[in-house]
């Protein structure tokens, strides 16, 4: 589990790496949706995709936190469209979506770090997946983080 967690806490420097030499402009710009390669770069722009994930990695960690602290607790569904609809992303500051993403994982390093291996088999239930260990968990956070970054790599590559 050890090296999971490490690739976990490695996540905060691969997301402010990837987005490092952006301008506040080029933050902001949408992809061209109809064009033959925007799959490979997705439709949000790297500011929006920012702000996902710092919102992702709270919900990620209310999560595992749940399901350390309570016995089979639900996990709701997030909606990432209604949240990037709904939470002002144009608005919101890279840099403190950053430090929301590394204050978060820092965080649950810490918590996850001191847990027996029995832990790792607790589990939610989430409304969409069913049942989640922590160990699946935390593997989704970790693979959800890194997906986004190919993204912004991606972006970078583009500008």
């Amino acid at each position: 589990m050890s090296e999971r967690i490490e690739r976990y806490l490695l996540g905060i420097e691969a997301v402010r790496e990837a987005v490092r030499g952006f301008t506040s402009h080029e933050l902001r710009i949408q992809p061209v949706v109809d064009e033959p390669a925007s799959p490979d770069v997705g439709a949000w722009s790297p500011l929006e995709v920012i702000c996902h994930l710092a919102d992702s990695e709270a919900l990620f960690a209310e999560r595992m936190k749940r399901v350390l602290a309570e016995d089979r607790p639900p996990l709701a569904f997030a909606d990432p469209a209604a949240y990037m609809a709904a939470l002002a992303c144009h608005d919101r500051d890279v840099e403190e979506e950053l430090a929301c993403i590394a204050a978060t994982r820092r965080q649950m390093v810490r918590i996850l770090a001191a847990q027996s291996a029995d832990a790792w088999q607790r589990v939610g239930i989430h409304s969409r997946q069913g049942e989640q260990t922590l160990e699946q968990l935390l593997q989704k956070a970790v693979d959800h983080l890194e997906h986004h970054v190919r993204f912004l790599w991606k972006k970078r590559d583009r500008r």
